[in-house]
Order: structure tokens, then sequence, then C-alpha cells
């Protein structure tokens, strides 16, 4: 597992942006369309990131591992649930946004630890890729099931997004 798991400093939004799109070249390219990676698109996560991290919101959790060098290597991000709501329980406060680990790290302890530190066991709500079997077998295996809602990704249509809740 990474050696440190901890909650992400302002200073941090650059390394956190460039981690973000990363892990997602290593996950999704072959169902991005070409040029999808662009600066554009790094660009929007180091913004993402920085008014994230520099204006912290109470109900964000936030966390990211590092390796022994002190490199990001992965990170979670949960939130109160927003946009399609529809049918989820009343219990359900939390959606995890984002969880990401770098391919070197998976099967580590590394993903655990991360989705632990930013939502332990508490009932939530997430998207995943359909086309991503190794997350979906994760999340399952921490008591999420699929509950029949789904969506495209309107800037990747290769992707399916389906909500698991738990």
């Amino acid at each position: 597992m990474a050696q440190n798991l901890r909650n992400p400093l302002p200073a941090d939004a650059q390394e956190l942006a460039r981690l973000h799109v990363e892990c997602w070249k290593e996950t999704y390219t072959q169902l991005l369309p070409d040029g999808f990676f662009d600066p554009a698109h790094s660009e929007q996560r180091l913004g993402m990131w920085t008014r994230v991290l520099d204006d912290p919101n109470p109900l964000f959790r936030i966390s990211v591992a590092e390796n022994e060098d002190g490199k990001l290597v992965g990170f979670a991000f949960s939130a109160s649930p927003m946009g399609n709501t529809d049918g989820i329980p009343e219990n359900v406060s939390r959606q995890l946004y984002n969880l990401y680990v770098l391919e070197d790290f998976h099967g580590d302890g590394t993903g655990q630890a991360l989705l632990d530190a930013v939502l332990g066991d508490e009932p939530a709500v997430l998207w995943v890729a359909a086309q991503n079997p190794r997350a979906i077998r994760f999340y399952e295996r921490n008591g999420f099931a699929f509950d029949g809602v789904s969506q495209d990704d309107p800037t990747a249509p290769k992707i399916t997004d389906a909500r698991m809740i738990r």
C-alpha cells in the first residue's frame, strides 16, 4: 500500500490534476475519442482542483495517497449527492465522485484505504463506468450494487456510467 494517506493542501492542486489525468489515461484511453487529453483537458482538471482545494467545503472529504517518495499515487473525493438523485434512498447522504489509483498500486490496498478514508462504511452512491469491470468488482466487494440507473457520458460516447448504491 502507498505509505501515507493525508488530506490534500492547496499546494497539491498541480500534482493532483496531473494524477487525475494520468489515472484517466491508464483507465479510459481506449474508450475516449482521439485528442481527448488535450492541454485544455489538463487545464480544466487543474482549475477544478485549484478551486476545490483553495476554498475547502466542510461537506467535502478528500484523501490522497503518497508513495514512499512523497509522490501522489491515488486520491478519493466524496461529498453530498448531486445530479440525478431520483431513487436514491433518504439515508444516502454521500456520493463518491472520484477514486483513482495509478495502475502500479492496483491491488495493494491503496484504493481500499482511500475509500475507507472518504466513506467509511456509510451508505453512499457512486457512478462507475460500466466498461470498468475491475472497479465494479471493487465496489461490489464494498457492498455497492447496481440500481438499474445509467447514463451516457456526453464527452465520452463509449462510456456508460452506471449508478451503484450501498
